[in-house]
C-alpha cells in the first residue's frame, strides 16, 4: 500500500470516529443508509450537543439572570459560560461583544434596525454583493425604504468570485456600510474579506460579515479580520436551531439604541422613562433560548476539540475528491468554480429539473438541497432558476461522494429512457 493510500485509510478511520458521535447518521431512508449532504442548510448534531440540551431540561431548567435559587444560578452559569466559549471561538475582545440572537437573520436585522436606523439617511449607500443570501439583502432593502438610502451591488464573475475592481469603484463618500458574506451558501466561494475590510476602513466605512457558511468550516478571528459586525447561526455549527450570535465591536454596540424592548434589557423602568442595561444584555430582550445557547456552547466545545485545521483539511480533501467526479458526468455543470471555496457543490444537469434530481436522490438515501437557496439574484446572474446543491461536513466520507455520483447517474438513466 502506498503512502497516499495509508493516509486515506488513516483519514477514513478518523472520520468514522467523528461519525460515531452523530446518532442520526445511523438512520435509514427508503431502506438505504442515510447520505446526508445538506449541511449548508443545517448540520447534524453530535451526542454532546443533544445531551447538553436534554441535561438542561432534565436537571436545571430555570430562567437565567436575577434568580437567587440554585437552579437559576446553575442555568445562568451555563448560559454565560457559553458566551465566553463563543468569545474564544471567534476571538472577540470581550464577552460583552457577544449578543445571543435567534440566528444570522435576526442578527442582521438587529444591525439594520439599530445601527442602520440611527446612522443612515436619504442619499446614503449600502454595498452588498450579488451572491448574498436573502437574509443579507431584505433587511437592507427594508432599511432603504425607511430611510431613502440605496443599495449598490458588487458583481460576481463567471467563476463565482467577487469582481473586486468593481467593489473599489462602488465605494465612495456616500457609502455608509458594506455587508457581505464571508462564504457563499450557494457557490462555496470564500470571499476576500480582509481586503474588503481594509479598503472599507481606509474610507471610514464599517463592515458586516455574514458568517453563517464560514463559522463551521474556517477559523474566524474577528480581531484579526477587524470586521465591525459578524453574524452566524448555531445550527450550521453542529448546534441547535433558533440560536445565533451577533458580534459587534463594543464601541459600536454601546452607541446603538436597543432593537427590542422588554425584560432583561433594562436597568430601570418607570412610566416616565426607561434606562437600559449594559452590554450585552441591552440587546437580549425577554427570556432567551437558554437550552439553545447551552447547546451552542457544547457545539463550540465539540468543534474546537477537533480543531479547525483537521476539519478544514478533511473537507477540502473531500471537495477535491468529489469535484472531478461530478464534473465528469455528461451534461452536468458545476455552478461556482472559485479558486478558494468550501465544500459546496452546486450543479445543474441537462434535461433534469433540480427538484427532480433531489427527489430521485432521496430514493437512494442521498439528501441534498434543491432550489434557489435564498439567493435568487445569484440564480439570475447564472441564468438558472435553481440548482442542486451537495454540501459537506466533517462526518462526510469519500464513499458518500461516490454514492452521490452513483445516484446522479440514476437520474440520468431515468431521464434518458
Amino acid at each position: 500500500m502506498n503512502p497516499a493510500e495509508l493516509q486515506h485509510d488513516s483519514d477514513d478511520l478518523q472520520v468514522l470516529r467523528w461519525r460515531a458521535d452523530f446518532p442520526i447518521l445511523e438512520t435509514q431512508v427508503h431502506g438505504k443508509e442515510l447520505v446526508y449532504l445538506d449541511n449548508a442548510a443545517t448540520t447534524q448534531k453530535p451526542l454532546a450537543v443533544i445531551e447538553a440540551v436534554s441535561g438542561y431540561y432534565r436537571h436545571y431548567n430555570a430562567n437565567v439572570h436575577r434568580g437567587i435559587h440554585a437552579l437559576s444560578q446553575r442555568a445562568t452559569d451555563a448560559f454565560e459560560a457559553a458566551r465566553a466559549k463563543v468569545q474564544r471561538l471567534i476571538n472577540a475582545a470581550s464577552p460583552d461583544e457577544i449578543i445571543f440572537v435567534r440566528g444570522t437573520t435576526d442578527a442582521i436585522n438587529l444591525v439594520a434596525q439599530s445601527y442602520g436606523r440611527s446612522r443612515i439617511k436619504a442619499g446614503d449607500e449600502i454595498i452588498l454583493s450579488q451572491m448574498e443570501h436573502h437574509s443579507n439583502i431584505v433587511p437592507w432593502q427594508l432599511l432603504c425604504q425607511q430611510t431613502g438610502a440605496s443599495l449598490r451591488i458588487i458583481p460576481v464573475d463567471d467563476s463565482g468570485e467577487l469582481q473586486m475592481e468593481a467593489f473599489y469603484a462602488l465605494l465612495n463618500e456616500r457609502t455608509r456600510l458594506v455587508a457581505v458574506a464571508h462564504v457563499s451558501n450557494t457557490l462555496g466561494t470564500i470571499n476576500p474579506v480582509r481586503r474588503i475590510i481594509e479598503y472599507a476602513h481606509a474610507h471610514n466605512v464599517p463592515v458586516l460579515l455574514d458568517g453563517a457558511q464560514a463559522i463551521a468550516h474556517l477559523p474566524v478571528d474577528v480581531q484579526a479580520l477587524d470586521c465591525d459586525f459578524y453574524a452566524f447561526s448555531g445550527h450550521k455549527l453542529y448546534g441547535p436551531t433558533g440560536v445565533g450570535v451577533l458580534y459587534g465591536k463594543a464601541a459600536l454596540l454601546d452607541a446603538m439604541p436597543p432593537y427590542q424592548g422588554g425584560g432583561n434589557m433594562i436597568r430601570t423602568v418607570s412610566f416616565e422613562g426607561t434606562t437600559y442595561n449594559t452590554l450585552p444584555y441591552k440587546f437580549e430582550a425577554g427570556t432567551p433560548n437558554i437550552a439553545g445557547v447551552i447547546g451552542l456552547g457544547a457545539a463550540v466545545d465539540y468543534v474546537t476539540g477537533i480543531g479547525f485545521d483537521a476539519l478544514a483539511m478533511h473537507e477540502q480533501a473531500l471537495l477535491a475528491y468529489a469535484t472531478p467526479l461530478l464534473a465528469d458526468i455528461p451534461g452536468l455543470r458545476i455552478i461556482g468554480r472559485a479558486r478558494e471555496k468550501t465544500g459546496i457543490l452546486s450543479f445543474v444537469l441537462e434535461g433534469a429539473h433540480p427538484h427532480d434530481i433531489g427527489t430521485i436522490l432521496d430514493t437512494q438515501g442521498v439528501a441534498i438541497r434543491t432550489g434557489h437557496h435564498c439567493t435568487m439574484p445569484l440564480m439570475a446572474r447564472f441564468g438558472v432558476a435553481a440548482t442542486a446543491r451537495a454540501s459537506f461536513a466533517l462526518y462526510n466520507t469519500r464513499q458518500e461522494a461516490d454514492a452521490l455520483v452513483a445516484a446522479i447517474y440514476k437520474v440520468k438513466e431515468m431521464f434518458e429512457r
